[in-house]
Formats: structure tokens, sequence, C-alpha cells
């Protein structure tokens, strides 16, 4: 029995240990289920967006892409300063002593990135354009809706490759705040633009299963497809 509890006693005291160290050794390095890395990952598996005035205000700070990655690779969530318990939430990062809001709309595919902020209080943008500077890691990514509509205006387009519009999106792709609404129920509307052959075309696409489902284009040459 003594030699019992002193083998569960070397378990008890080893497997501590473990624990530490891998909270040590992984809290920056993809470990989900630390609370910080879960609202990390959250963030990564949306569009991240910067609009055109905290883009002013990063190449002022001379802060670039680059920075956003890091501080969601190994910078610190601030809960405290954190908009969590809302359905549509703010989360606050630091990193070097700068710190980034990244939010997370309801039932959005959308995180928009602000940076040299001191807590959740900022408004979202509903004006002008925002740039896409990340991308989840998903080559199925798109998801046309299967209407005669989308079937039609992809026709027109030459655009009947989901991966072709995720390219096009990857190259071009911006978001248009004016014509996007994130109030909308059940599903917020995002509305997306791209250059195809030097024409603007834009999207209006929701988030349904981790896809973005796009519901129609817009663009020059689609009329007939509303016939």
């Amino acid at each position: 029995m003594e030699s019992l509890k002193r083998r569960l006693k070397y378990y008890g005291i080893g497997f501590g240990f473990g624990i530490i160290f891998l909270v040590f050794f992984f809290q920056n390095r993809g470990c989900s289920w630390l609370p910080g890395n879960r609202v990390k990952n959250s963030i990564m598996d949306r569009l991240i967006v910067v609009s055109e005035d905290t883009q002013k205000k990063m190449d002022e700070k001379g802060l670039s892409t680059e920075d956003l990655v890091m501080v969601l690779n190994d910078g610190d969530v601030d809960f405290g300063q954190s908009e969590k318990d809302k359905k549509s939430k703010v989360y606050i990062l630091e990193k070097e002593g700068v710190k980034f809001a990244f939010t997370l709309p309801y039932e959005s595919f959308i995180s928009e990135a602000f940076v040299g902020v001191k807590n959740a209080e900022i408004t979202p943008t509903k004006s002008g354009y925002g740039d896409i500077l990340h991308f989840p890691a998903d080559e199925h990514l798109v998801f046309p809706d299967s209407t005669d509509l989308m079937t039609c205006q992809q026709d027109k387009l030459g655009l009947i490759s989901p991966k072709k519009i995720l390219d096009l999106l990857n190259e071009s792709g911006k978001i248009d705040f004016a014509k996007s609404d994130f109030t909308v129920r059940p599903k917020p509307i995002h509305y997306l633009v791209f250059t195809k052959d030097d024409k603007e075309v834009g999207a209006k696409v929701i988030w349904y299963k981790n896809k973005l489902n796009i519901t129609s284009f817009e663009a020059e040459g689609l009329e007939d497809c509303l016939k």
C-alpha cells in the first residue's frame, strides 16, 4: 500500500511538471485549449481587414502586415480590456507596448483590426474600403450559391471555378464598408470587391458553415441575369 502511494505521488509530481512544461512551451504555439490561443485562432479563422484610416496609422507607426501576424502569434490577449461578453466581441492584444484591437462581429467572417487603441470601446468602420490582409488557410473557402441567378452571373463573368474567385480576392480583394451591414440577422451582409480583366466586380457574401457563401455578383454586363 505504501509503495502504491509513493508511485501515485511521483506520478502526480511528474504529471504536474509536464503540464507546466506544456503551458510554458506551447503557450504561443497553437495550444488551442488555452484561452488566449482560442481567441487568436478565432481571429485567424476570419478575413482580417484594415480600414484606410487604420492603414495610415500603421504607416505612421512603422507597422506592417507582419506586425499584425506577430501579435496574433505571440502577443498577449488583454481580457480585462476586451469586450468578450457580447455576441459581437472585441479583443485587445498587445506586443512590445503596442496595442491592437480585433473585432469579431456576430456571425461574420470579418475581423477588423485597429492599432493604438486603449480599450475595446471602438467604432467599427462604416465607410470607405478595407484591405484584406489575411485569409484563412482553406482553398475551398469560397462557396457560390447554386441558384439560377448565380449560375448565370458566374457564366457571364467567366468565374465558374470557386478557386478562381478566391484567387482574385487574394490578388485585389477589398471590403466595401458602406455596402456591408453587420447588423442584419440572421446573417450579416458583407460586400467584397475585386478586379477581373480591369473591371470591378462586387459580391454580396454571407458566412455559412465557415465558407464565404456568395449570394450574388454586381458588375457591368450582368443585367440579363436579373430577367
